[in-house]
């Protein structure tokens, strides 16, 4: 018993020596980068479109690009990753399809970004004709979003009790009826929480955008409203250079003089974005939750 209890001991602060020195190394990494970044950040460099042979460059154009390609995707794929997670969840039976189904959303996303890159530029780019464009970025992106945002609304929604189903059937409500007043809105912290997550991994994603969103970042004019107009904010047939691509062409071209200072800047902003999102949808989440369910 004694061994047992000893072994027992060994085994957990070994976990937590491993666990400690994972969260040392994440730590070491965002603090080297945001000490590194920091101090280069101010309103005129999140403003200020960038230079290639001139210093004093901002990320402006960037930035904005990765807000908006981010908006695009999510809006292309969540009502499909929702509808096909609630289907395997509520409605698919367990047989060889949902089982291939299953198996072929696992194959997409263990694959690499730069093949989901590679596969955008030959489909999107080339073969549909949308050129390099945010179009093809949020298509070739969504690809890239799909797997991992339906498997977490399916898990989500097993997570909530049978119960609970049992509830909204006896209380006379159909099935559709309980899944989206009672099952939705009770998983909706942990369908939140695979927003998060697959929307960190769009905003920093880079290899996938270089084939299919472009390389560059063309100016642009904020009054102008016409989503057909390259120089328009809004449209979606522009280039758009992202901050993520902005900080790998940087440390590949070095055609400016102050490339180092601009590279720690954006990389510590893509790392404040991210992480300012991820907090501010989990309060959003908590908030929403107990809105829709009272509890």
């Amino acid at each position: 018993m004694d061994k047992a209890k000893r072994a027992d001991k060994i085994a957990t602060g070994v976990l937590y020596v491993i666990s400690g020195l994972i969260v040392c190394i994440l730590a070491f990494l965002l603090l080297y980068i945001l000490v590194r970044g920091v101090p280069h950040i101010s309103l005129n460099f999140l403003t200020s479109p960038s230079k290639a042979y001139q210093a004093g460059g901002g990320i402006g154009i960037q930035l904005f690009n990765s807000i908006f390609l981010l908006f695009i995707t999510m809006l292309i794929s969540f009502p499909i990753s929702l509808g096909a997670g609630i289907y395997l969840s509520e409605y698919a039976k367990d047989n060889w399809l949902t089982g291939l189904i299953r198996t072929s959303i696992e194959i997409l996303s263990s694959l690499p970004s730069v093949v989901v890159g590679l596969f955008g530029f030959l489909v999107f780019v080339i073969q549909f004709g949308y050129g390099f464009s945010i179009l093809s970025g949020a298509l070739a992106l969504t690809l890239f979003n799909l797997p991992l945002l339906t498997r977490n609304i399916e898990e989500s929604l097993r997570a909530i009790h049978y119960t609970q189903r049992e509830a909204g059937l006896a209380l006379g409500l159909s099935r559709w009826e309980t899944v989206t007043k009672i099952v939705v809105p009770d998983a909706s912290p942990g369908i939140l929480t695979g927003i998060i997550l697959s929307s960190g991994r769009i905003f920093g994603e880079a290899a996938a955008l270089i084939y299919t969103a472009g390389q560059s970042a063309p100016a642009l004019d904020f009054t102008n409203w016409n989503p057909l107009s390259v120089s328009s904010p809004i449209s979606i047939f522009r280039q758009a250079e992202t901050l993520a691509v902005h900080i790998w062409k940087i440390n590949t071209e070095g055609t400016m003089p102050d490339g180092a200072s601009v590279s720690a800047g954006a990389s510590a902003v893509l790392i404040i974005a991210v992480l300012l999102f991820n907090f501010g949808a989990r309060a959003i989440g908590k908030r929403l939750h107990k809105k829709m369910t009272s509890a």
